[in-house]
């Protein structure tokens, strides 16, 4: 059984701002009204985040320009590499879309790193998600079964680690053997009384793990 792994959502966590929202402020401010209704929970996260994703009507090109210019946490590229030279496997776990998540590990040269995330691809000028209901990890409602994953890599792994930022991280916060929690998570967990260790950013997880011993 390998020693350890350190899995992370993507949008809020690697990221600083959630690629839908990009979308919805540039080209679909009718998602306004459709975030809403989400939030109220009349719409499962995987259709909101497929009308949005396709509400893009954009080139390519253009596409992934935008995608490159996503903020990210810069602290997570040295974080993934003393997670790798410490003997960890570095995984992202995202109900989003793997497509973006490639190109923004590639414009930062990110190698080495596992993605579980809903397929997506470019095609008529819009991000389509190819969503496979009989997938291991499938959720209806996510795309992506968060909790899922993370088990079957605890049948891997001796220790797993999670952090994440929001509603869809509570899963995985669930079966994950440490949780770090950054944003609305932290509530969250709070409520449900999981236990997690708060963070701002991976500098600060990279701490934690290094008075832990687990880094050196």
């Amino acid at each position: 059984m390998n020693k350890w792994a350190f899995v992370s959502d993507f949008d809020g966590t690697i990221s600083h701002q959630d690629f839908y929202w990009i979308v919805i402020e540039k080209y679909f401010p009718e998602g306004e009204q459709l975030f809403q209704q989400w939030r109220a929970g009349k719409i499962k996260d995987i259709d909101f985040l497929s009308t949005v994703f396709t509400s893009i009507h954009q080139d390519e090109e253009k596409i992934i320009e935008d995608i490159y210019n996503i903020p990210i946490d810069e602290t997570v590229l040295p974080f993934i590499t003393r997670i790798q030279q410490n003997g960890g496997d570095f995984y992202v776990l995202s109900a989003g879309s793997d497509y973006y998540i490639r190109h923004i590990f590639k414009k930062y040269n990110i190698r080495g790193v596992d993605i579980f995330s809903n397929e997506g691809y470019y095609h008529d000028k819009n991000i389509h998600m190819r969503i496979d209901p009989n997938h291991i990890h499938y959720s209806e409602r996510y795309g992506i079964d968060k909790s899922s994953v993370v088990r079957t890599l605890k049948q891997t792994y001796k220790t797993v680690y999670f952090i994440g930022d929001s509603e869809p991280d509570v899963h995985a916060s669930k079966v994950a053997d440490v949780t770090f929690a950054k944003g609305t998570l932290q509530a969250l967990l709070r409520e449900q009384h999981i236990p997690f260790v708060p963070v701002d950013t991976f500098a600060d997880v990279e701490r934690y793990l290094q008075e832990k011993g687990v880094l050196k």
